[in-house]
């Protein structure tokens, strides 16, 4: 059976990188039928702490990426330590004494060369000469990256390896400790590096952001896993979207990207407002009812969640990241709305005093107060005055929302309701 890890270190969050790393291991473990591990590397002692990994499992279970089983190198300090032992027994290793007396085990690299057919790259070759003798337990105790690595993936019957390039300079290390183990080699896969826009690495300001970061920025998790996807792999036909069910289905291995991947925030924008503008309102209502509290737009009880499910409709084709509605939305829930000056100056600097009196005469007397009848009462109004609709419409929306951008302007003002659009109209209307 295919098994394959992800393998965390809890020393900092779950980043962009380790997102994409879990979503090919994990989407190649259920393309195959497969089991996917989770393995927490957590042997460094001072660095790792709980915060992180309670963020890494709640970051993975939020992409939906469900592991089969769950293990902590912390835990398996015994098992690193009796395989050390093997090697210095088989002369394969030996100890190295600190000036303090404490004792590391150190793996004799013998001259060699070494070749791997990588499933993305093709094959690689590495001349052991190059490469020093290798610590495989510190003086301290704890076991180095590489050679737990190679213990764990052997117990835990790792058939494929999938981790970013930057960890090609371990394989032939790792290959070293397989063979004077008596291990089986597993398969490696290495994905491109995830670079940012401007080139070089993925920094802060250039998307290496928290998982976690992301879902606070209103992202929904289908929308980043599909974007995670296009940066090391297509669906083909010039597909962009597509859903982790379907991508089960056309997943190769071998048809992942060999070049470097660029992270590119507005098209992770995009790809986010398609899934938005075609999710349930009732779940982008749950994930932003938290912020609405937060913001004291609405109290935790007695919220008109009808009212607010309305408003999401009205916003929802326009968003790229969920949490646009809390400033696009902002005029439906605050009384004092602020007005954008430069929008003030173009649109509010004449005196409409007249027009708006009229208009919310029309408003007044509608048997019916609807979207319908409300654009009915304006398409008569700039009629009557022998105007263009331009000449009232933007005014309006700046003078009712303090914003020069948003949904319909009749619809809007069906939502406001006929009071709080008295009272916004009234103070331009001297």
């Amino acid at each position: 059976m295919i098994r394959v890890r992800f393998a965390p270190s809890p020393t900092g969050n779950l980043h962009i990188g380790g997102g994409r790393t879990a979503l090919f291991n994990w989407l190649f473990s259920q393309s195959q039928k497969g089991k996917f591990i989770l393995r927490i590397e957590d042997t460094d002692r001072e660095r790792s702490k709980k915060e992180f990994v309670d963020e890494i499992l709640f970051s993975l279970k939020w992409l939906g990426f469900n592991w089969d089983e769950l293990y902590y190198q912390s835990e398996r300090f015994d098992r690193y330590h009796e395989y050390a032992d093997k090697l210095l027994q088989a002369g394969l290793a030996y100890i190295e004494k600190s000036p303090e007396g404490k004792e590391a085990v150190i793996f004799k690299v013998t001259a060699q060369k070494i070749k791997i057919n990588d499933l993305i790259r093709g094959q690689i070759e590495f001349d052991s000469s190059l490469i020093k003798d290798q610590v495989l337990i510190k003086s301290d105790g704890t076991p180095t990256y590489n050679f737990a690595c190679v213990v764990d993936d052997a117990e835990m019957n790792i058939t494929h390896i999938i981790r970013g390039d930057d960890h090609i300079s371990n394989t032939p290390k790792q290959v070293l400790f397989y063979e004077a183990l008596g291990f089986p080699l597993p398969n490696f896969a290495h994905l491109p590096l995830i670079m940012g826009m401007e080139g070089g690495r993925l920094s802060k300001r250039t998307g290496a952001t928290a998982i976690s970061d992301y879902r606070k920025m209103g992202y929904l998790p289908e929308a980043l896993v599909n974007y995670l996807l296009l940066l090391s792999w297509a669906p083909g036909g010039n597909r962009e979207i597509i859903n982790k069910d379907e991508a089960i289905e056309l997943f190769d291995i071998k048809n992942v990207n060999k070049t470097a991947a660029t992270f590119d925030l507005k098209k992770l924008d995009w790809v986010n407002n398609q899934y938005l503008k075609n999710a349930n309102p009732q779940k982008l209502l749950e994930e932003l009812s938290p912020l609405l509290i937060e913001k004291k737009y609405i109290a935790e009880k007695g919220s008109d969640r009808e009212y607010i499910l309305e408003l999401i409709k009205l916003f929802q084709a326009r968003l790229s990241r969920l949490n646009d509605f809390l400033d696009w939305a902002d005029f439906f829930f605050i009384e004092e709305i602020k007005i954008d000056p430069l929008a003030q100056e173009k649109f509010l600097s004449k005196d409409l005093s007249r027009e708006f009196k009229l208009f919310i005469a029309e408003l007044e007397g509608l048997s019916s107060f609807s979207a319908v009848n409300i654009e009915k009462s304006f398409r008569d109004l700039v009629e009557k005055l022998n105007i263009e609709a331009k000449v009232l419409i933007h005014p309006l929306r700046v003078a009712l929302t303090g914003k020069t951008i948003g949904p319909g302007l009749f619809e809007l003002i069906y939502y406001l309701g006929l009071e709080r659009t008295k009272r916004r109209l009234l103070k331009w209307a001297k």
